[in-house]
């Protein structure tokens, strides 16, 4: 008899690979749920930072040297566990592992996550260690002027022993996000566990320093969610010899994202190069870019979800699978292709969240069992949801938001030459 992971191989093999001419297709797909009753009921993992955001909003443009009226708030943050919170607000059941301090910041970051019923077991307290904190200030946009990271909990104490606890978890889940405030050591034992098991890991990069944590971990990550600038620190860092052209979005607003996305491609080369097989793309109020190979597939058959157990994920994946479109790929000889989603207008109340709830909506999708575009879609929406609320994560999402959101995204996707 095969072994689980050689059988958890084959069939993730079976679930990347799919006809040639197209990924991102026009109609719904059938509901296979049943046809691999081995997932049912397993919960994706996220593995990062739990943090306690503390937000200086001013009512006025902030001046150095004086201080300036305004707000401060204490929000739950963390990319790991916004993500996982979008997840769950929409219909998921993640399992985080993370570590906080037995102090003020951890007991309210602990007794959130009680609140909503998800798992706590991989969250590690500990007496003496302060929980990570971030200290933002915004601008009167809502766009974060400074930030200072304290994060030395996860730097430290979220080691590779407290990881190899919830082999299981990894094994048994249907994708692993990681963010890059693991440590080095503790990241690619993570993905090296993840990957030996055949379960595909996103990597989060977090920030432009921290982004160059992929280097050693580039061959055992299948998807990836940076900014402009996080692609071009990546891909310096994974391709040393080469020389990529640093952008900056404010001084090219207003060029095509057909020209943005000629002036990236040497960066998107270089981590497809080291076997990446996913890249979304962030670029802010421009929407973003999702890249990928072309045979690459999260099919219905790789779900965790039973869509029966949560009436909001049911409801979600019914109506958004069966929205029809129409994107082929941009004719040209790569095996990968690309396209251009566009940002949905928002009433701007913060940016922090936005871009964690893109990559939990996204997830949340691709683990219901929705195609690539679809997914990111849903991803989309989420941000939008993220941007017009004080918190990282909104308190709630409603389907028909989610619904209107995905068909107007869906209808203004762009294929780009690659």
């Amino acid at each position: 008899m095969e072994s689980s992971p050689r059988r958890r191989l084959a069939s993730i093999s079976r679930h990347l690979l799919q006809p040639p001419d197209r990924i991102l297709s026009n109609g719904p797909r059938p509901n296979q749920l049943s046809a691999d009753s081995e997932l049912l009921g397993r919960a994706p993992v996220v593995i990062g930072g739990m943090v306690l955001d503390i937000q200086a909003i001013p009512s006025e443009e902030p001046r150095p040297g004086t201080t300036t009226p305004g707000k401060v708030r204490y929000v739950n943050g963390g990319v790991a566990r916004n993500i996982a919170e979008c997840m769950s607000k929409l219909g998921t059941k993640p399992f985080i592992i993370s570590v906080i301090g037995a102090d003020m910041a951890g007991e309210q970051l602990m007794k959130y996550w009680k609140s909503t019923g998800l798992p706590t077991e991989g969250i590690l307290k500990l007496d003496g260690v302060m929980t990570p904190v971030v200290s933002n200030v915004f601008g009167c946009m809502g766009e974060s002027v400074a930030a200072v990271a304290s994060v030395d909990a996860v730097e430290t104490y979220l080691t590779s022993g407290w990881i190899e606890r919830f082999r299981r978890n990894i094994n048994d889940a249907p994708v692993v996000m990681v963010d890059a405030n693991l440590p080095p050591q503790t990241l690619e034992f993570a993905c090296r566990m993840a990957a030996v098991a055949g379960v595909p890991v996103w990597f989060e990069p977090v920030s432009v320093i921290k982004s160059s944590r992929i280097a050693p971990v580039a061959n055992l990550v299948a998807c990836t969610s940076p900014n402009e600038a996080e692609l071009i620190a990546m891909a310096t860092v994974l391709s040393p010899q080469a020389k990529f052209e640093s952008i900056n979005l404010e001084e090219i607003k207003g060029l095509p994202v057909e020209d943005l996305f000629q002036m990236l491609k040497p960066a998107i080369f270089s981590l497809f190069d080291k076997g990446i097989r996913l890249l979304l793309i962030t670029l802010g109020s421009d929407g973003l870019f999702l890249c990928h190979s072309r045979n690459l597939d999260f099919s219905r058959n790789n779900s965790n979800l039973n869509l029966t157990t949560d009436r909001f994920l049911g409801q979600l994946y019914q109506e958004v699978n069966n929205i029809y479109y129409n994107h082929c790929f941009a004719k040209g000889s790569s095996k990968f292709c690309a396209f251009h989603f566009p940002a949905i207008p928002a009433e701007v109340v913060s940016v922090i969240g936005a871009g964690d709830c893109l990559v939990g909506g996204t997830l949340v999708g691709i683990c219901a069992g929705l195609d690539v575009a679809r997914s990111v879609a849903v991803g989309v929406a989420a941000a939008k949801g993220a941007v017009e609320s004080e918190n990282n994560v909104p308190d709630k999402f409603l389907v028909t938001n989610i619904l209107d959101e995905v068909k107007e995204v869906l209808s203004r996707v762009k294929p780009l030459l690659l």
